[in-house]
């Protein structure tokens, strides 16, 4: 090792890529980027409520991260965009008409519970945005349910049309809404076809890695096929599944999250993989109409165990 390369012997005494300044910066710049346009429809689609929670949210965030680095005796970060990217992520899932202590308590868990307390950036073991997610789906189930929240709206649920009244009744529900954010789901999950938008720039720039956002659509697309083509009159299409709930906003900006999912290409494509099909078991036998955050809460648990998939060394049995 004394004759190494100086790049091997730097390469190997660097950190985890996600806790160099630079690299993080780059790609929280370029996560909010991605998101952009999911705000602008969902703007569009909820008006001022809309803007309120985003807001809220991502400032309640950044504070909390700040006082927690203040009280934890180290340097500020802040300005590595993390905590904007995990409130903004927060808020896509919250509905608009969310009242504010809703907003603030759940960046205050999203941040604490699911990213300080673990020792900040890298080191907690589930996604920090679904931590608050979480507490507050569980806790205050009236308050996170779209359709309690948002009444005042001519748009409809299509998981909720398809749970109770079947295949049919929620194929009538025009693509074109789908992708346009007109329908009752969180103020940012559902911009369906904005979130494509962001998320495949993200792939292409190299920003996420594109194994676990193909494990993912494949996941749900697959597993809602089979059963669509056993019943169709009960089972939606897959491109049904995978237009509706949070399906775009995991597959690009929550399943991919560098201090949740597997390191090497193999167990990252089925680390996805089974995400996705968790989601289709889920809203299949679950009571819940969508089982997007759940399922990336537990497959991120699963992480380390398909992280000891490695390929042997040439000529090792």
């Amino acid at each position: 090792m004394a004759n190494a390369p100086a790049s091997v012997l730097l390469a190997m005494s660097a950190p985890p890529y996600w806790h160099c300044g630079r690299t993080i910066r780059r790609q929280s710049f370029y996560m909010l980027a991605a998101m952009l346009p999911a705000v602008g429809f969902a703007v569009w689609n909820w008006g001022l409520p809309a803007v309120r929670v985003m807001c809220l949210c991502v400032a309640v965030s950044v504070a909390v991260e700040a006082l927690c680095q203040k009280l934890m005796g180290r340097e500020l970060a802040i300005d590595d965009f993390t905590a904007v990217c995990s409130g903004l992520l927060l808020a896509f899932l919250l509905p608009a008409d969310s009242p504010w202590w809703i907003v603030t308590l759940g960046a205050v868990i999203s941040i604490t519970l699911g990213k300080m307390v673990f020792g900040g950036l890298g080191a907690n073991p589930v996604n920090t945005t679904l931590v608050g997610w979480a507490v507050l789906f569980v806790s205050f189930p009236m308050y996170m349910d779209p359709n309690a929240a948002q009444l005042g709206t001519t748009f409809v649920d299509p998981l909720v049309r398809l749970k109770y009244f079947g295949a049919e009744a929620a194929s009538r529900i025009p693509l074109s809404d789908l992708l346009l954010g007109h329908q009752i789901n969180g103020l940012g999950a559902g911009q369906t076809g904005a979130l494509l938008l962001g998320g495949a720039i993200l792939c292409m720039r190299g920003i996420v890695r594109w194994q676990a956002v193909l494990g993912f659509l494949l996941g749900v697309a697959v597993l809602a096929a089979a059963f669509h083509a056993a019943d169709s009159t009960v089972n939606a299409s897959p491109i049904f599944h995978l237009c509706t709930g949070s399906v775009m906003l995991a597959a690009f900006f929550l399943v991919t999250d560098p201090a949740n999912a597997p390191a090497r290409p193999l167990p990252m494509f089925l680390y996805g993989l089974i995400g996705g099909a968790l989601v289709i078991t889920i809203r299949k036998y679950g009571v819940y109409t969508d089982g997007t955050p759940f399922a990336i809460l537990l497959v991120n648990m699963l992480a380390p165990l398909l992280d000891m998939i490695r390929p042997k060394p040439f000529g090792v049995r």
